[in-house]
């Protein structure tokens, strides 16, 4: 708010938001050169970015359904975003020589947006009554972006109130010239792709979802309870978050399995099964078999794409990077795939 900004920001109604005045200020800076103060900061900022809502619609295509979903519903945020602020970026035009559309144009915020979401950090700060209620949380802090993820290393990083200083401190040991890392959470290929736009190779934390349709991709067509089933799954928070993972099928999907292979005569059992307790063998192991075709499914899905993505990195050059960040998702999720069919099929190979 202290730079020339400032009035502009505090004068607009309605209140611009926070994320709007920091993603403001960079293209400002940005197009600045060699005037900006910043200039050395802005020049070590990627200039282009690797989210989903920086990739071709053809290579969108080629991600997994939820990250599709979910990467569909990021683009839309930020057209809504550079639409709803064009009034704002208006009112800067006496601030310029230059047309403000041509400096505050789509991809210009797309590249300020892409920076403040994949490298601020997450600071608490007060209501301002010049900014939208949205909560005042991010910062960037130039040098401590530098720092890379890995999903080893644990770290605990905050804003000291006492020192005044944004501080990270390790409880891993690192040696003397190696890379010093921090972790952005314990997040999954989808969420690291989706969030910040790249993938960690051997993630202990990624997996494969597994969406409402493909769950009952298998099951009975002629099940009369099947609509029920699905709402009670719904109703005790077990349609999402069901993934297979370096471990096999998560607890979640088999428990939702389990529930959806109810015989019609132990239906009223469902409680027993949210609560882990096991109904027959004859339950456990359709739940088992419904798993593994689930399992085989994505295997052939991931194949299919894979090559396809082989192909088209052959047709299209200009697309090599982007289509390069799928084909690294997809056979991360490849390896967890064939892990967990192995160990399905130890499983049932217990019951045979």
């Amino acid at each position: 708010m202290r730079s020339y900004l400032g009035a502009y920001v505090a004068k607009w109604q309605p209140h611009p938001s926070p994320l709007l005045a920091l993603c403001t200020f960079l293209v400002a800076e940005k197009h600045a050169g060699t005037r900006s103060p910043w200039k050395p900061y802005l020049e070590i900022l990627p200039k282009a970015y690797t989210c989903p809502v920086c990739l071709e619609p053809e290579v969108v295509n080629l991600l997994p359904k939820p990250l599709k979903t979910k990467a569909r519903e990021q683009r839309t945020h930020v057209q809504e975003f550079f639409t709803s602020s064009r009034d704002f970026f208006s009112s800067l035009q006496p601030l310029f020589s230059e047309a403000v559309e041509n400096i505050f144009s789509y991809s210009a915020l797309l590249w300020a947006w892409c920076t403040v979401n994949t490298r601020a950090v997450y600071m608490k700060l007060g209501q301002r009554q010049c900014f939208s209620a949205e909560p005042d949380t991010c910062a960037l802090a130039p040098y401590l972006d530098l720092l890379n993820h890995s999903p080893d290393v644990q770290v605990k990083a905050a804003f000291n109130e006492e020192t005044r200083c944004y501080e990270i401190r390790t409880a891993s040991s690192c040696r003397q010239h190696e890379e010093v890392f921090i972790c952005y959470g314990p997040h999954d290929n989808q969420r690291l792709l989706l969030e910040y736009g790249f993938v960690s190779t051997r993630n202990p934390h990624a997996c494969v979802y597994v969406s409402e349709d493909i769950l009952v991709k298998y099951l009975p067509s002629t099940d009369k309870q099947m609509n029920k089933k699905i709402s009670i799954l719904k109703d005790h928070g077990f349609i999402e978050n069901l993934t297979f993972g370096w471990d096999g099928p998560s607890w979640r999907l088999l428990t939702a399995l389990k529930l959806l292979c109810l015989e019609a005569s132990v239906f009223t059992c469902w409680k027993k099964v949210l609560l882990g307790e096991i109904i027959s063998d004859t339950n456990e192991k359709t739940s088992l078999d419904i798993a593994q075709k689930i399992c085989h499914y994505f295997i052939e899905e991931t194949n299919a794409v894979l090559q396809k993505v082989s192909h088209m990195k052959d047709e299209d050059v200009a697309l090599v990077n982007q289509l390069t960040l799928v084909e690294t998702l997809r056979t991360e999720e490849l390896k967890i795939l064939q892990a967990s069919a192995e160990l399905l099929h130890n499983l049932q190979t217990a019951f045979t």
